[in-house]
């Protein structure tokens, strides 16, 4: 069984050029954003397994060696030095967490004029919910 559309729901309004390079740069921002979102998430679970082991380094003897992970492999380096890179490591994963987050609001934001001037044209008939 068919369900007719009402003749107010029928909007045919053609897609120039112009408007179909719109609706493609909406789609790759918004997956741009979804690729920003994940690897934000995983920046932030990193920056918390690091905040817990500057706790866990506090409470250890300052004439310990520690095992540090540098790259792939762990290396035994004094705590004090450890500490120090630890800190380094937390400065550097928030300036990449903090720009992760600018990014996403800028592509957001064009997202967003996007979405006005594409709902404007098309109204119902476009869907950019996402």
């Amino acid at each position: 069984m068919r369900m007719l559309e009402s003749k107010d729901d029928e909007t045919d309004v053609e897609v120039t050029w112009e408007d179909q390079q719109r609706i493609n740069t909406f789609s790759k921002l918004n997956a741009r954003v979804g690729d920003l979102e994940e690897t934000l998430e995983r920046k932030k679970e990193e920056k918390d397994a690091l905040d817990d082991l500057a706790t866990e380094l506090e409470l250890g003897d300052e004439d310990e060696l520690v095992l540090y992970k540098v790259g792939e492999a762990f290396v035994h380096i004094p705590l004090p030095v450890a500490q120090a890179r630890l800190q380094q490591d937390q400065e550097n994963l928030e300036k990449e967490i903090s720009s992760l987050r600018d990014k996403i609001e800028e592509s957001e934001a064009a997202m967003k004029e996007l979405k006005v001037v594409l709902y404007g044209k098309f109204g119902k008939a476009i869907n950019l919910d996402v």
